[in-house]
């Protein structure tokens, strides 16, 4: 390797900047890491960035494939088999079965490059329509509501570093102290001003931020985020706080949005939410006072969502209520602020852009749209009319596998679906009843243990690629260590298969090849990569899509190139106007829960990441977070006769898991949380439902009716 090779983390959205060196010792990791001073970061890593190495020479790193043996085990083969076994499973299934009898599920946390041939190779090679990934999971409400409201969707439609200069920010269902702790040194400034407003069920990490002055915090009950802004914006208007000026100049939809927001005054929205009506009314006229100021020369005002208010089976009208309430401000695409979701996987904004999404082609086109058709094609070197149509959503994916309806072979690539999905018994029953599971990972994580077949690919430290973080700005990943044994990249094995398959088209192994194709088919686009040179990226330009050919990169340091603001000048839709969308509560969703029942929200752990395949085997993770541990009210904890460190049944219409009772008064008395990072008897997801918002398809993981009943301890 070289002296010293820059870099980016490979967990979160932040993408921090690191730079990896050469290790001091054999013994040792094969590279030593430090943070260096890149704009989301500024040097900080988290525990997690700052012992992602020690996963490069992990002992459970995977070396060969692994092909399952009638007993059961798995025993190493060599590539021209693996490969060509996969080839015959393939033709097989889809001569008795049909095209659509394979499937293919990606992940947020793969390169641009194997993102995008993934979708490809979906396509062509395989000629299947059943193809989706577990950015289903994570961003598709933030996306939908983006899409409908603006045009357009990028997580973050601004520099992370515009929140620095922030008098106000308001975070919803997001809790980035502890999921992505660097990104705390952007909330300074609003904390300095006494404006960071944290909401959120439980007193998180996030949420104490907002003490001593820095803010305050807002804890509704679970489930009731969007009648909370459904009130805070009913205070906007009744009050005649909203920026008038504005909403006539940039929006639509302004009247029908009135009379649907005039029944949600503070008091009901009070019984709705169990935030007090004075604290709703309070937080109104401060974003309103806030916004301005700002309009006047003052510092911005910005409100952030994320997977809190997102992942529930309303959780595209939840944003776009967030968004509307950012709109009745005046701040999107101005000056005075702004609204953004935080996107979670390290590649989860370039990841939804290329073609992994059921529903969607290179450049965020539509697979629907016979134009977008017949510019991908083009590209692709193909007849329009070979393109599959569009498929199904995740969870419908997985959950149909080896039924008459349901793909009967699956290839997955970067995931761990067998943990991370919504009733996750059932999916791992659905990937037993297939025909043949292939799974690339470098880890035998829960689903790759399931599968028939496993092919060893490479770590971050090992590929070249592309990566866009939460901001939309795109990244250079790069190699600085060559493959251990026989792994290989995704887009070497890739570009084998289709030759095995036939499939028209070309394929490369090659990361630079790849982007210089996913350029061309994303030309136009609404996430247009066109104009972005790899050897821009390499000098450190900060280029940000959309990015057409005809833009300007400038590679003087601290300067930005592309579309780093969005909005500035017009929004995505036809009539450059954003659209104030009116939505409703269901009627259920005012109920209360049974009174045997009580609400669990689900999230993330400081020290562990996603399903927790990686950092389960970081010793010193493990051993500051080893289990699933059920947080609780000491009150609620002594109704249920739970006391501290007990192990807990937790039950839901689902299923049943078990973890350790930790009491702590930072929760709701109606409210318990756990973390999903862990498997077994331990996984949360056992708990969650399959069931999906109707516009976005994705899944109800932060709230569910539990049931709790403490157990003795095993013997």
């Amino acid at each position: 390797m070289s002296p010293l090779t820059d870099t980016h983390c490979p967990y979160c959205a932040l993408q921090c900047g690191i730079t990896l060196q050469p290790a001091a010792t054999e013994a040792s990791e094969p590279v030593a890491l430090q943070g260096r001073n890149f704009e989301t970061n500024g040097g900080a890593l988290c525990r997690k960035g700052y012992s992602a190495a020690t996963l490069l020479k992990h002992p459970d790193r995977l070396t060969a494939p692994l092909l399952r043996q009638a007993d059961g085990s798995f025993a190493p083969i060599g590539w021209d088999e693996a490969l060509d076994l996969i080839a015959e499973r393939a033709a097989s299934i889809r001569a008795e079965y049909g095209a659509d009898a394979v499937a293919v599920f990606g992940a947020g946390g793969l390169t641009n490059e194997k993102g995008y041939q993934l979708g490809k190779f979906a396509r062509l090679a395989l000629g299947t329509s059943r193809i989706d990934y577990n950015g289903r999971f994570c961003m598709s409400s933030a996306a939908a509501a983006g899409n409908r409201s603006f045009g357009l969707d990028r997580g973050l439609p601004f520099p992370l570093a515009d929140l620095d200069g922030a008098s106000m920010i308001l975070m919803l269902g997001s809790n980035v102290a502890d999921t992505m702790p660097p990104f705390v040194r952007h909330l300074a400034g609003a904390r300095d001003c006494g404006g960071l407003i944290v909401v959120d069920p439980r007193r998180s990490a996030t949420a104490e931020l907002s003490a001593n002055g820095a803010g305050w915090h807002l804890q509704p009950t679970p489930a009731s985020d969007l009648q909370l802004l459904l009130g805070l914006s009913h205070v906007l208007l009744a009050e005649s706080l909203a920026d008038a000026q504005y909403l006539e100049a940039r929006t639509n939809g302004l009247e029908q949005l009135r009379s649907s927001l005039a029944a949600w005054w503070p008091e009901r929205v009070e019984k709705a939410t169990g935030v007090p009506a004075a604290e709703i009314r309070r937080t109104a006229r401060a974003l309103a006072d806030a916004a301005r100021s700002a309009r006047n020369g003052g510092r911005p005002v910005y409100i952030l969502t994320g997977r809190g208010v997102e992942q529930h089976a309303n959780g595209t009208d939840t944003t776009t209520a967030a968004i509307n309430l950012a709109l009745l401000l005046g701040l999107p695409g101005s000056t005075a602020g702004g609204f953004g979701t935080i996107t979670g996987q390290g590649n989860g904004q370039g990841g939804r852009e290329h073609g992994q999404k059921c529903d969607q082609l290179p450049g965020y086109r539509t697979i629907t749209d016979p134009a977008h058709r017949k510019h991908v094609a083009k590209v692709w070197g193909v007849d329009p009319d070979i393109l599959p149509g569009p498929g199904i959503p995740a969870t419908q994916l997985l959950h149909s596998l080896g039924t008459t309806q349901g793909s009967r072979m699956l290839m997955v690539h970067g995931s761990n679906p067998a943990l991370s999905s919504p009733d996750a018994s059932q999916v791992i029953e659905a990937l037993r009843r297939l025909d043949f599971l292939v799974v690339s990972d470098f880890f035998l994580s829960e689903t790759a243990a399931e599968a028939h077949l496993v092919l060893p690919v490479l770590q971050w430290a090992e590929e070249e690629g592309t990566m866009t973080n939460l901001e939309g700005r795109v990244l250079r990943r790069r190699a600085a260590l060559d493959a251990p044994g026989q792994a290989r990249n995704e887009l070497w094995i890739l570009a084998e298969l289709a030759t095995r398959l036939g499939s028209p088209g070309r394929f490369s192994a090659d990361a630079r090849e790849v982007f210089e194709e996913l350029r061309l088919a994303s030309a136009g686009g609404l996430a247009d990569y066109s104009g972005i040179d790899w050897d821009d990226l390499d000098a450190g330009a900060a280029v940000y899509w959309p990015c057409t050919a005809e833009s300007t990169i400038s590679r003087t340091p601290g300067t930005r190139s592309g579309t780093p603001r969005l909005f500035l000048d017009r929004f995505a839709h036809r009539d450059g106007r954003a659209k104030l969308i009116a939505v409703y509560p269901e009627a259920a969703a005012e109920q209360a829960p049974h009174a045997d029942k009580i609400s669990l929200v689900t999230g993330r752990l400081l020290e562990h990441y996603q399903s927790g395949a990686q950092t389960r085997r970081v010793a010193e993770l493990q051993a500051a977070a080893p289990e699933a541990r059920l947080e609780i009210h000491p009150a609620t904890a002594l109704s249920f006769g739970i006391a501290d460190g007990q192990r807990v049944r937790v039950g839901s219409g689902q299923g049943q898991m078990l973890a350790r009772a930790r009491l702590t008064t930072a929760i709701r008395l109606d409210t318990v949380f756990l973390p999903f990072h862990f498997p077994g008897s331990n996984n949360a997801n056992i708990l969650t439902a399959a069931v999906v918002d109707p516009l976005s398809s994705m899944p109800e993981f932060k709230h569910v009716p539990v049931s709790l009943r403490p157990v003795g301890e095993e013997p």
